[in-house]
């Protein structure tokens, strides 16, 4: 058992109040900067879950990422993708979806590609999604090279 973020060996009692608390292992200085992010953000468990998961693929990417309108679940600056965890699409109204296509399109002008995860995929088929994020991310690479 070791922390995701700094490799330090964790103890019973840090492991198990992160998995309680984050699903993923930290200490307890980074399960604290986690939990801070969590109240501050309302950041949904999947998205740091599916954060600690693409940094083990080697993916470097960005957690609650500020684009300059509002915070994004997580960012790969490298290929411009935008990645937002659905926590609640099921309850989603007329108001949201239009307001949810109007941000994808005002990311996409800024040249950057959104996509939404809706939270389950994450919980129930994480590294499946990581498969996937890594082959859009190789298809938007490729797009890069073809535009340069």
């Amino acid at each position: 058992m070791i922390c995701l973020e700094c490799k330090k060996e964790l103890g019973y009692l840090d492991h198990k109040n992160a998995m309680d608390s984050a699903g993923v292992e930290l200490c307890m200085k980074h399960h604290e900067r986690i939990e801070l992010l969590i109240n501050k953000h309302n950041t949904p468990l999947e998205a740091i879950q599916l954060y600690y998961a693409l940094k083990e693929a080697g993916v470097n990417s960005m957690l609650e990422w500020w684009d300059g309108k509002k915070s994004i679940d997580i960012a790969i600056s490298r290929v411009k993708l935008n990645i937002e965890i659905d926590s609640a699409y099921d309850k989603l109204t007329e108001h949201e979806a239009i307001n949810n296509l109007e941000e994808a399109m005002h990311s996409f002008k800024n040249g950057f590609t959104t996509i939404r995860i809706p939270h389950i995929v994450v919980r129930y088929y994480l590294n499946e999604t990581v498969n996937n994020i890594i082959g859009i991310m190789q298809g938007l690479k490729a797009n890069i090279k073809v535009i340069n």
